[in-house]
């Protein structure tokens, strides 16, 4: 009988003909049972042997690693001051501080303004604006003279010998150069100033000198000083325009992970519901068949769709794990603190612009289209400062200072009579003082092209913003459009899904009590029960679709200080026509 009913069901799905010898259809049934039998065989050889027997217990859930538990744990109240503080840039975590993690929660407008306080690459870029404040107060200084001091002093000390090769009586100078030009009661004697062949004086020296004074240069005619000092006041513009649009984007990329965080909770009491229920009605279909009022066949179904369930609850956990540490990581929170969402699912209201008034809104003094017209501007600016480099320049100098030496002999040693006496002095002092003023007047007449080569490329840089401001206006509009357009199909999925939610919770419970009275299979259970799973996961992806699709709007209409100094007081979380639609950012 039995092979009768599988030979039957092979016709049916036309694996034999209809027609033939019972004998002949008996053996091509048994054939492709041994077929079948063998192929599931060798595929059950190809997977991987487990490293544990399976469970006997169906009713029971697999235990889960101790690193998932502990990172889905539940929130141990919500975040203090003292956790929200980013660490030194340049430490590194303790195996302390990763093992004593704390959950802590907190709400979207908290996590926004935690973002705008730790991110590092908006405290970098904070430094980059400072850096070119600086450099436009470098660049007016120019319009000033330079004083600048300059001093000197050292030491200086030398043996020296002085001799005379020649007598210096044949002067004519008189008596006191002769060698017997004075009388004494013993005889004449040479004169005072008598130096005879060969004599010599030697005598040691040292010389301390101290000079110093003042100098002063002012370009009366500079023609790159102007354009220069323009072109630093467009790339300050520029660091600002810049700041304003990462802190746009910073609220956007919290806004998203804070969503997706949510979505992420949300599933995992999804799924966790989900596999209570399975163990439920696994636990009704064990009763049914020890009754004998369902096959086996039942049971075996029951138990696939709770591996799988249970699969899916394991990676929402694993899910939900790496979401809260991507949304530390965008708040640059400390290595021992993970965030949990406070905030309740809650959908954002329509966009309350149309398409033509976002696309104006968005332009009308957007940051990242300034920050580009200001780096053409510092282009133009630095090609008209090189280009003047091939001007005339005119500047004054002027400069007064004095110096000081003092020169003292000694170890003095004369031979063969001595000589040189009058240079014999034992301490001097020699003071001066000078000063100089006059014009400079320099023009660089040839240079091999060198400085309009460097022009020219400048030109052409800026003429290519021109086309980076075309690219980005279309990215705006681009990305625009798609968050307007994806947001109004989240608000009609939304409400489709609310009725799909409705609708599979009732036909679930309808087929189960059908299917406890018999009156239904376990197919049109499982089918329904997922089709509920999938029509709350759609929901839910709705209602996030929403809210991420709104946060993907505000962000290009979203105001924003340029000033660093300026502080955010409030996130602003929704759109607010009278400060984005009627007015510059």
């Amino acid at each position: 009988m039995a092979i009768s009913i599988r030979a039957l069901t092979l016709v049916l799905l036309g694996i034999i003909p209809a027609h033939g010898a019972p004998a002949q259809s008996t053996a091509l049934v048994e054939r492709s049972w041994q077929r079948l039998d063998a192929e599931l065989r060798a595929l059950d050889q190809l997977l991987p042997t487990e490293p544990e027997p399976s469970e006997l217990n169906t009713l029971t859930t697999p235990e889960l690693p101790a690193t998932l538990i502990r990172a889905n744990q539940p929130a141990q109240g919500p975040i203090q001051p003292q956790q929200s503080e980013a660490g030194p840039p340049l430490d590194l975590p303790t195996p302390q501080q990763l093992q004593a993690g704390s959950i802590a929660s907190l709400s979207l407008e908290l996590a926004v303004a935690i973002g705008f306080a730790n991110s590092a690459s908006l405290q970098a870029q904070r430094e980059q604006v400072a850096a070119a404040l600086a450099s436009v107060q470098a660049a007016m200084g120019t319009y000033w003279p330079t004083i600048s001091a300059f001093a000197a002093g050292g030491y200086e000390g030398n043996r020296s010998t002085t001799t005379s090769n020649k007598p210096n009586d044949n002067l004519g100078f008189g008596p006191q150069f002769a060698p017997n030009g004075l009388l004494s009661p013993s005889g004449p004697t040479a004169g005072a100033f008598y130096v005879p062949d060969g004599g010599s004086f030697e005598a040691t020296s040292g010389t301390r000198t101290i000079e110093g004074g003042l100098q002063v240069n002012y370009a009366l005619l500079d023609f790159a000083r102007t354009p220069a000092v323009r072109a630093t006041r467009a790339s300050l513009e520029k660091q600002r325009n810049t700041y304003a649009n990462q802190l746009r984007s910073l609220q956007l990329q919290v806004s998203e992970a804070y969503y997706q965080l949510q979505q992420s909770e949300q599933l995992v009491r999804v799924y966790d519901a989900n596999l209570r229920n399975d163990l439920l009605i696994l636990q009704d279909t064990l009763d049914l068949k020890q009754a004998g009022l369902v096959p086996r066949l039942d049971v075996l179904r029951r138990r696939a769709i709770q591996a799988a369930d249970e699969e899916t609850l394991i990676q929402s956990l694993a899910d939900r794990a790496v979401a809260r540490r991507q949304l530390a990581v965008l708040l640059n929170l400390p290595a021992n603190v993970t965030p949990t969402p406070s905030d309740p699912i809650v959908v954002q209201p329509r966009w309350p612009l149309d398409l033509e008034s976002s696309l104006l809104a968005a332009y009308r003094g957007n940051p990242e289209l300034e920050a580009i017209l200001a780096t053409r501007t510092a282009l133009a600016q630095q090609s008209q400062a090189t280009a003047a480099g091939l001007l005339p320049r005119l500047s004054l100098f002027a400069s007064a200072g004095g110096s000081s030496s003092q020169t003292s002999l000694g170890n003095f040693d004369l031979s063969s009579g001595g000589c040189c006496g009058s240079t014999a002095l034992p301490l001097s002092t020699t003071n001066g003082w000078d000063w100089s003023v006059g014009l400079t007047f320099t023009w660089l007449l040839f240079d091999a092209g060198t400085t309009a080569g460097q022009a020219r490329a400048l030109a052409k840089r800026e003429a290519a913003t021109a086309q980076q401001y075309a690219a980005t206006r279309n990215d705006i509009r681009l990305r625009l459009e798609r968050a307007f357009f994806n947001h109004e199909a989240s608000l009609a999925k939304l409400s489709s899904a609310r009725r799909g939610v409705a609708a599979a919770l009732e036909g679930f419970r309808d087929v189960r009590l059908r299917y406890l009275s018999g009156l239904s299979s376990e197919i049109d259970l499982s089918i329904t029960q997922e089709r509920l799973i999938n029509s709350l996961v759609q929901r839910l992806n709705a209602t996030v679709a929403v809210n991420i699709t709104y946060a993907q709007l505000l962000r290009e209409l979203l105001p924003m200080p340029r000033d660093t100094n300026q502080p955010i007081l409030q996130p602003q979380l929704q759109l607010q026509l009278s400060s984005s639609a009627t007015s510059q950012p």
